[in-house]
């Protein structure tokens, strides 16, 4: 068995396959759009909204692929009023994905920003179909420069190298789902060894030899990576681990993946104004990435030049609205909500659609259950409520579905509830604003900034937001009683709790805080390393 240790090698984010470099024959590629950060700006002097868009720093930190189009869609409006009655039923779950197909269908398009860079280091920034104006300007890279739109808006803009803003414990995310490519040389076309039929768990499963820590190998999965023993590739146990002092392992380390490492980014911070001539009733701004290639550069051949058009009409349409300019590239990647494609859409080239991502729904509902089967009898395990139904299984199952409709009973109540926020600070402007939930949350897959509020996830998502442990809270049955506050999006993310479980590590399942302190000043990310 021999052993690879690659500590130079960006972890992946929210990635298509395609350009997922936790393969062994995959390279870091500039199309890995990595995070979409928005939220509204803290200036005082109008109301601003800030954008930023992150991907991989290829070739190097602050100088781009000059085959790369990155393009920002912006879609303001309303903020939706919650019906007067509450059904949680799988009807009223089609009715919503229905809005959401007819309004991203519909007449009005999302607005958009695209970028190319030269080899120079000299941007073109092309504003489109904005209330405030469309228009094309050049600036240049790693500077902060003042654009002035035709209407008058100042907009600060940043495109350069920054620190890796994403802090997480990637390693603990893909033993909790037994991702063999994290931990073994697996080539992307072996598919039936990315996530193997181990059932997903956030404590260590007794016998779970492939995936759980083991001491005579500490980096094992932290940049060292062995030859994938032969199979069988299963697990025939009955019991989570425990250690001679009864303690579970956790799945988890606190370490954060990203320390140390650097991203290339877009940084936008734009007055409302310009996004919307309705500033006072549209007051929440959808916001989703995306990342082009050019298709006479031959790269990324594993996506055809027309990627999914054939697979799904709403792809066919999207192909409609195309220009000239996007006719020369093909589309590779999306990034909206954290965790919409690691987590519930296996990372799958068909399926970057971004805000169009209605028409995976079915998968949606059934992936849910499939993590709930393995994320909820650990969280019972751990003495905590879990909003998924799990037959009081002591242990967690690997079970898969074939229909919506057979695993929606199981996921009612994680598909529908609120996530409680730890405190009413989100709310800045004290207006009356539903909780949000998880089917609105990752359906449209975008940014869903409101300005009536910080924009703390899922609000928005500021960079400090731990978004990952609060992404694992939509398993915690959020109108349980626990102490005197009950449970929240940050309940995971108390070390208090950790420290009174039967646990090791006793530490929350995610890094508090970033590598380096993020900026109170425009760009905010911290600059690269």
């Amino acid at each position: 068995m021999t052993t690879t240790v690659w500590g130079t090698t960006v972890a992946d984010h929210n990635d298509p396959n395609s350009v997922n470099s936790i393969f062994s024959d995959v390279d870091v590629s500039a199309a890995d759009v990595y995070d979409m950060f928005g939220y509204p700006s803290d200036a005082t002097d109008e109301e601003k909204v800030v954008l930023a868009l992150t991907f991989a720093a290829v070739p190097e930190a602050g100088v781009f692929d000059t085959d790369m189009l990155y393009r920002l869609q912006v879609n303001p409006h309303a903020r939706s009023v919650r019906p007067g009655t509450d059904e949680w039923s799988l009807s009223a779950l089609s009715r919503y994905f229905d809005a959401m197909r007819d309004h991203y269908l519909g007449q009005r398009h999302a607005a958009e920003i695209r970028v190319t860079v030269d080899s120079s280091g000299t941007a073109t920034v092309r504003f489109s179909d904005f209330p405030g104006g469309s228009f094309t300007t050049r600036v240049h890279t790693n500077e902060v420069t003042s654009i002035r739109a035709p209407s008058g808006a100042e907009i600060t803009a940043y495109l350069g190298g920054r620190d890796d803003a994403f802090f997480n414990d990637l390693t603990g995310f893909f033993r909790s789902i037994n991702y063999a490519p994290q931990f073994y040389h697996v080539p992307m076309a072996r598919q039936d060894l990315r996530e193997l039929p181990i059932p997903k768990t956030l404590l260590e499963l007794e016998g779970n030899s492939l995936f759980n820590y083991n001491p005579e190998i500490p980096e094992h999965g932290h940049g060292v990576k062995l030859d994938l023993p032969p199979g069988p590739y299963t697990w025939e146990g009955d019991s989570f681990a425990k250690d001679a002092d009864g303690n579970y392992r956790f799945v988890y380390s606190g370490m954060d993946a990203q320390a140390g490492k650097n991203v290339n980014a877009i940084i936008l911070e734009v007055p409302l104004s310009f996004l919307t001539e309705r500033p006072e009733e549209e007051r929440v701004v959808n916001v989703w990435g995306e990342s082009w290639v050019l298709k006479a550069s031959s790269k990324i051949e594993t996506i055809p030049d027309d990627p999914l058009w054939l697979e799904n009409p709403v792809a066919l349409l999207r192909r409609r609205g195309l220009d000239d300019e996007l006719q020369r590239y093909k589309l590779v990647d999306t990034v909206g909500q954290p965790f919409a494609d690691a987590g519930l859409s296996e990372r799958e080239d068909s399926r970057q659609l971004g805000a169009n991502n209605f028409w995976l729904a079915p998968a949606f509902v059934r992936r849910l259950a499939h993590l709930g089967w393995g994320f909820g009898p650990s969280v019972t395990a751990l003495g905590l409520a879990s909003a998924f139904d799990h037959d009081n299984s002591p242990v967690s199952v690997h079970k898969k579905y074939a229909t919506a409709a057979a695993a929606f009973p199981r996921g009612r109540k994680l598909i529908f509830q609120e996530l409680r926020m730890p405190d009413d600070s989100w709310n800045k402007n004290r207006l009356d604003i539903p909780l949000r939930r998880p089917f609105e949350i990752f359906i449209p897959n975008v940014c869903a900034i409101d300005v009536d509020t910080t924009g703390t996830w899922p609000f928005g998502r500021r960079p400090e937001d731990q978004v990952a442990t609060r992404f694992l809270s939509m398993f915690l049955d959020m109108g349980a009683p626990l102490g005197t506050s009950g449970y929240s999006v940050e309940t995971l993310g108390d070390q208090a709790l950790w420290d009174g479980a039967k646990i090791t590590p006793r530490t929350p399942p995610n890094p508090l805080h970033n590598d380096t302190p993020f900026l109170t000043e425009f760009p905010y990310l911290a600059p690269a390393w």
